[in-house]
């Protein structure tokens, strides 16, 4: 009889086993994609305006799926890059009070954001502000040309809506609408000047896509 129970119970947690299994192996957990964004950036100087490409490769993760009203997070880590030394035959002596801006994704709603880490920013540190559904995160600088730098890492925490794909990309799509924006001081005939400079992605595709399910 005892033996009869024994086998009873295995073939009970070999059945519970063989249903959890499919729910494990199908789970899809949050993973980091990476991407090399493309800005293109026009510079107002007294020369004239100043137009030119920058990159920016970044790391972003998103969960796959989440349910209705489930709290996520998306995070944004931006890797190691470097202020360039010359652009369109201006030295670059430095920049500073960089502005990325970040749109936080539709059928989503914002409950904090954060910024950690960074390295070479300048002083104050870099802070980030959320208003009419962007998040902007601010360094002050100044960073020199040449010099290697690392902006935070961005984690939004968002709500899910009822239904529908939450997609995540950059902001902008001009020169007049910007999703980047910062100070440069460069060297020219006329001295060290100041070029204020605004930048937009080209392309700005899809980062990530969270289906509500």
């Amino acid at each position: 009889m005892a033996t009869s129970i024994r086998s009873g119970g295995a073939r009970l947690l070999a059945a519970a086993a063989f249903a959890i299994a499919p729910v494990v192996a199908f789970a899809q957990p949050a993973a980091a994609e990476s991407f090399s964004h493309n800005f293109e950036c026009s510079g107002e100087s007294p020369l004239g305006a100043q137009e030119f490409s920058y990159q920016q490769d970044s790391e972003v993760t998103a969960p796959a799926s989440v349910a209705p009203g489930e709290q996520f997070q998306i995070v944004i880590d931006p890797a190691v890059n470097t202020v360039p030394t010359e652009v369109n035959g201006f030295g670059v002596e430095q920049i500073g009070d960089l502005d990325l801006k970040l749109p936080i994704p539709e059928n989503s709603t914002h409950v904090s954001t954060t910024q950690s880490g960074g390295s070479n920013l300048g002083s104050p540190a870099p802070t980030i502000d959320v208003s009419d559904g962007i998040a902007t995160l601010h360094v002050s600088g100044p960073i020199s040309g040449g010099a290697e730098f690392e902006l935070p890492t961005v984690t939004a925490t968002l709500q899910a809506g009822d239904s529908g794909a939450i997609e995540t990309h950059l902001y902008g799509d001009s020169y007049d609408n910007p999703g980047l924006t910062f100070n440069a001081q460069v060297s020219s005939i006329l001295g060290s000047i100041d070029v204020p400079t605004s930048c937009y992605p080209s392309p700005n595709p899809v980062l990530t896509t969270t289906d509500i399910s």
